[in-house]
């Protein structure tokens, strides 16, 4: 039997998605494309964008090109910093149950100012020009903000593709939260930046994140198989700026992305072919 494939897009905001493609589109530059292969896409906030557009065949080259054009729909968020830190702080915190963690954080969400939930969905569905699930094996990861249980949206579920990556992009504090059915969604990177763990059980995990903190599900992932995990090297990191939610940093992440996969990609082909 063929080994289990899976790749997971982890959260980072606008630079998040900018240095994702480039990574990916790199990657396919250099001979291995893990998201043309992958048995299984897994995506967080900016990860459930790039892989959507992933999981329906964009063209990589393609997509990079939107990268390093003009933010368009996009819009620099405005954050109320208290709320932000407010909500940040618990949701790194290791202390309580952390479904409940999750549940005030959902809490803070709901009761935060934000701009109208029907402007943000217009601008998550300008990200995804196909609107329709793909073929391929998805799963989108968000949050419910009145229970704090993890949601996770596939072709199944019932829940309309935009919908689904509006919920996990529903950065709380900063955009509104989601309403699918009677419930409210926020983002999935509040459960996990990466939600990895969902990945347990695959023979090879791949973890693209944007934001350098451990990936706490390496030691359940290596229980059953292999992992690597790419993060964002220190060009990267001053290319993709202060405020990952910033549209004007959004190229230079893309760009500095395409140049880090160079670096990456024999080693990243030997670990996918291996």
């Amino acid at each position: 039997m063929a080994p289990t494939t899976a790749m997971v897009l982890a959260g980072g905001g606008l630079t998040g998605i900018g240095w994702e493609v480039g990574i990916l589109a790199g990657l396919a530059a250099g001979g291995v494309d893990p998201g043309g292969t992958a048995d299984l896409i897994i995506g967080t906030s900016a990860g459930s964008v790039v892989g959507t557009r992933v999981a329906q065949g964009a063209d990589l080259e393609e997509l990079l090109a939107e990268q390093l054009a003009e933010a368009g729909t996009e819009r620099a968020a405005s954050i109320d910093g208290d709320v932000v830190t407010e909500i940040f702080e618990m949701m790194l915190s290791a202390d309580g149950d952390p479904v409940e963690r999750c549940r005030r954080v959902g809490a803070l969400a709901l009761a935060a100012p934000t701009i109208p939930e029907a402007e943000r969905m217009a601008v998550i569905a300008a990200r995804l020009p196909d609107p329709s699930w793909p073929a391929r094996r998805l799963q989108v990861v968000a949050v419910d903000a009145g229970s704090g249980e993890p949601a996770v949206f596939d072709a199944g579920s019932g829940v309309t593709l935009v919908e689904a990556v509006a919920a996990s992009c529903a950065v709380p504090g900063v955009w509104p939260p989601t309403t699918i059915g009677d419930r409210r969604y926020i983002d999935g990177g509040v459960r996990s930046p990466d939600n990895a763990d969902l990945a347990a059980g695959f023979d090879r995990v791949l973890v693209v994140c944007p934001m350098p903190m451990a990936v706490t599900a390496v030691p359940q992932l290596e229980a059953t198989g292999s992992v690597a995990v790419v993060f964002p090297d220190d060009g990267a990191m001053e290319a993709m700026g202060p405020n990952p939610l910033d549209p004007a940093f959004r190229a230079a992440a893309a760009r500095a992305g395409r140049r880090q996969a160079d670096t990456l990609a024999v080693d990243i082909a030997a670990f996918w072919a291996d």
